[in-house]
């Protein structure tokens, strides 16, 4: 077991893990944060992407001890439904969303290219997005939320 401190959402944790534990695995049974899906296993899908010092990462291919000392951000510390973020709101209004199994991983994403590019092109969009999987739609309405959040957030500037 190894000892490893984590700032997730903000918060300052400590948590003792075996070696081999994925930081999916942690953020869901240890942290109790169930919005970072698990779709693949193979890091494929991208329904495991948080934020990790600020950079997409899979969480399912990332080893809890890797994130040793980094700040994590989940789904949950992006907005919560009473007070969706800009991006979550974007993609309600914008139906970018069907069953919502991929969402938390194109937020998350969205969010790492809306901070690095605030106003991204439709091909900055697709390439941020091209990592995250989305069975149900056609993206049409994924990258119309990217847009409208973006437009959004420089309103807000």
């Amino acid at each position: 077991m190894t000892t490893i401190h984590l700032k997730i959402n903000g918060t300052d944790t400590r948590h003792d893990v075996d070696n081999r534990l994925l930081l999916v695995d942690l953020l869901r049974n240890q942290a109790g944060l169930t919005g970072t899906h698990v779709g693949c296993d193979t890091s494929q899908c991208g329904a495991c992407t948080v934020l990790l010092d600020g950079q997409p990462a899979k969480a399912c291919a990332t080893l809890a001890v890797q994130a040793d000392g980094s700040a994590v951000t989940t789904i949950e510390g992006l907005g919560t439904a009473q007070q969706p973020s800009v991006i979550q709101q974007a993609f309600m209004e914008c139906h970018g969303l069907q069953c919502g199994f991929c969402t938390p991983g194109m937020v998350v994403s969205t969010a790492a290219l809306l901070a690095r590019c605030p106003q991204p092109t439709d091909a900055q969009i697709e390439h941020a997005l091209e990592g995250n999987l989305c069975r149900c739609t056609g993206y049409v309405n994924i990258v119309e939320s990217v847009r409208q959040a973006a437009t959004a957030l420089a309103g807000a500037r």
